[in-house]
């Protein structure tokens, strides 16, 4: 039966990971996959999770099965932090499901939009995550996509988007990042997100965020901020969270899929078609992850550490753009003060694939094909090693 499989090629983001780590130069820099990464190029555990893992595991008496929901006490704790207060009136139409990280939540959205309505369109921005694609389209729905970035302009291209949406058909599904655009770093300002609220209210359209960084740009208010400028002005929505970034949990694979119903009764139809969609997908959640998020969000003082680690994470990213986009403008004489502009650990710069490929071959500096960088990977001891040599290939 095999027989007629092909060899698939591989992931280009974990390719490069690969390779990274087969390079022994000693000036190998990686920007390409993306995880936080600490001072000394670590990717760490932070320490209110940390602590809240060494209390559940010493008080843990069993590993019995929750409900293909998940656990009850992370779902309502996540959709607090991720929805704010904005939803008081509203919490009888939320319905939560825990799922395998933020990518199972995407897949968990999406099964429920194609019970819903097998023939309806989903689109994606241009550009969006390499994963976006195949985990919405291999459930099932048609992907297309909408005009989102000006890469000669280095903004959010607001006309050509909005005048995209606008000539959608109603009932079409929007995916939507909350925050940190991946790959750009690009995000909406709060009266931008009004005017893209205002478009998929009138156009009927159903808006599904992609929660993936909370935290990581400005902090954990306002980068959900987008979110409840949306969760306002429609009557239904999807928003995926990850708590792989945030909470440092990238292989416990925790994540939440909150549904937004048009009213209560039509939220307890809905809790019941994710029960069985995650029943047939995974069964039941991994729980370990979760356990330490509804920990962690529930006591005051591991709160308050977590919070304070997140905030330092978040500070360091913004510096490190603030470094590399002043070296990157002394190296090669153009302007990168764009950098500075965006938020999250991404930025893509203006690189062929050619050009990709040579930093990679000849400067030992590893990035996406199409320029993404994680610039949680930049140091102060690399910046101007990795500006140089992007310098270098410029030429």
């Amino acid at each position: 039966m095999f027989q007629t499989l092909s060899l698939f090629p591989p992931d280009a983001i974990l390719s490069i990971s690969t390779a990274f780590q087969k390079d022994t130069s000693p000036t190998k820099v990686d920007l390409g996959v993306g995880v936080y990464k600490d001072e000394n190029g670590k990717t760490p555990v932070p320490r209110a999770v940390r602590r809240a893992e060494q209390e559940i595991l010493a008080e843990q008496k069993t590993k019995a099965y929750l409900s293909p929901l998940g656990n009850a006490g992370f779902n309502t704790q996540v959709a607090e932090l991720t929805f704010g207060n904005n939803l008081l009136g509203r919490k009888t139409d939320l319905v939560l499901a825990q799922a395998p990280g933020g990518s199972g939540a995407l897949r968990l959205g999406a099964e429920l939009i194609k019970a819903a309505n097998p023939t309806v369109g989903i689109h994606v921005s241009d550009p969006t995550w390499a994963n976006h694609i195949p985990l919405l389209g291999n459930a099932g729905l048609k992907v297309d996509t909408y005009p989102y970035y000006s890469a000669n302009k280095h903004r959010v291209d607001l006309d050509r988007m909005l005048g995209a949406l606008d000539g959608l058909s109603a009932g079409s599904v929007v995916l939507l990042h909350a925050c940190c655009h991946n790959p750009t770093g690009q995000d909406l300002d709060a009266t931008q997100w009004a005017l893209v609220a205002e478009v998929l209210a009138r156009r009927s359209l159903v808006p599904f965020m992609d929660m993936a960084y909370q935290g990581l740009g400005e902090d954990l208010d306002r980068d959900g901020n987008s979110l409840r400028i949306i969760a306002k002005a429609v009557p239904e929505m999807l928003v995926a969270v990850s708590c792989s970034k945030n909470f440092g949990l990238y292989r416990e694979r925790t994540g939440l899929l909150a549904v937004l119903s048009g009213n209560a009764e039509q939220a307890t139809v809905n809790t019941s078609q994710l029960g069985r969609l995650a029943r047939t997908l995974w069964s039941m959640p991994p729980d370990h992850g979760a356990a330490i998020v509804d920990r962690v969000l529930s006591q005051a003082e591991l709160r308050q550490e977590w919070f304070s680690e997140l905030t330092h994470m978040a500070n360091r990213i913004n510096s490190l753009r603030n470094v590399l986009a002043d070296k990157l403008t002394l190296s090669t004489n153009k302007d990168f003060s764009w950098i500075k502009t965006q938020r999250g650990m991404f930025s893509r710069l203006p690189l062929s694939n050619e050009q990709v490929v040579c930093l990679r071959e000849q400067h030992h500096i590893y990035m996406a094909p199409d320029g993404r960088i994680n610039i949680a990977g930049v140091t102060p001891n690399n910046a101007t090693y990795v500006a140089e040599s992007v310098a270098m290939v410029c030429q």
